[in-house]
């Protein structure tokens, strides 16, 4: 098991906050996904929780660059969540 302190794109905060609300491996948080993830983020930090997290932690389970993530993979992870 990876500590989810490895992922990509984190630092030690947003690695706390995710441990915070029961994520503590990679492999936990692949399971759960990026978008239930982050919703549970949402619920238990609100404000100080934006999208930019959102797309850390997807790219992050991709392994690259959060900046790197494109305009259509925003778009369709705003319309997920929206969908919930």
């Amino acid at each position: 098991m990876t500590p989810i302190r490895h992922l990509r794109n984190l630092g030690p905060t947003s690695a706390a906050m995710l441990e915070e609300v029961g994520i503590t491996t990679v492999e936990e948080l692949r399971d759960i996904g990026a978008i239930d993830a982050y919703r549970r983020l949402k619920f238990t930090f609100d404000k100080r929780v934006s999208l930019n997290f959102l797309w850390g932690i997807e790219a992050g389970l991709r392994d690259m660059d959060w900046r790197l993530l494109s305009d259509q993979d925003k778009a369709k992870l705003k319309a997920e969540l929206q969908d919930l």
